[in-house]
């Protein structure tokens, strides 16, 4: 069990990751560029443009499996320096559990660049093997081209923490690349590339409409595992619920949903 329970834990190293949230995931789980308060999860700079505080909270069934939930909580505030954000997410079950709690500053420079410093602290418990803890640190812009167009990147991991265990293959260094186009004031779309170390490269693309100003409906895709998404959202006065489903060719639908509100 205990063998078991470990190739688990290295098999699984990519599920483990922060919960992109549902607006995210529903456009493909990229991002880099867009801007709101799921930025915490992607590109900490997209929470640089907020003008109020926000507060969310999800929860995501990974395969529709109960042991594999996700739960995660943000809450960014602006201040007259910038923009704070902080970030919790809780993976697994009683015998395998992955803790990441996150910190991060935003601040914008004039109307068009913004850029966000932090750092995830990571916890890894695993029954009758114990515990382990990391720091990871995170850097990220977002440049603003024209007003519909607008570019961003994101680092995560460049000091390569791992687990405080011989065994840890270590965290993952990830750096992604994305672009967000307003076509029309209904219409977002996201295109990303995004490289993990040890992995090979990953595309995303994803799309947001909004039929009303209260209701979106948000689609994508990613090409390496190829996935589909979807999702929607609502808005109601300061009130925000969203919703995504993701579709794996052989693992089968991860549903979720957020709740949020504006100060």
């Amino acid at each position: 069990m205990k063998f078991l329970l470990f190739l688990f834990m290295l098999l699984c190293a990519d599920v483990k990751a922060q919960n992109p949230g549902p607006i995210l995931s529903a456009m493909g789980s990229g991002g880099t560029a867009v801007s709101g308060i799921w930025s915490l999860q992607q590109n900490p700079a997209g929470i640089a443009r907020l003008r109020r505080a926000h507060l969310t909270m999800a929860y995501e069934q990974r395969f529709l499996d109960e042991e594999l939930s996700t739960q995660t909580a943000l809450f960014a505030a602006p201040f007259s320096q910038g923009v704070i954000g902080a970030s919790f997410d809780s993976y697994g079950f009683s015998e395998y559990k992955e803790i990441q709690t996150g910190l991060f500053y935003a601040k914008g420079f004039g109307d068009s660049f913004t850029m966000a410093v932090g750092a995830r602290f990571h916890q890894l418990n695993i029954k009758n093997y114990g515990s382990a803890k990391a720091y990871t640190v995170e850097l990220g812009f977002q440049l603003k081209l024209t007003d519909n167009l607008t570019i961003a990147s994101h680092l995560s991991n460049p000091n390569r923490s791992r687990y405080t265990i011989e065994t840890d293959p270590g965290l993952p260094v990830k750096l992604s690349f994305g672009a967000s186009y307003i076509i029309s004031d209904r219409i977002l779309m996201s295109l990303d590339v995004r490289k993990v170390l040890t992995d090979p490269l990953d595309g995303m693309a994803g799309i947001q409409y909004n039929l009303v100003d209260w209701f979106s409906l948000r689609g994508g895709v990613s090409a390496n595992p190829f996935k589909q998404y979807t999702g929607f959202g609502i808005n109601h006065k300061r009130i925000h619920v969203d919703v995504a489903v993701t579709s794996h060719q052989n693992l089968g639908y991860t549903p979720q949903i957020a709740l949020g509100y504006e100060f």
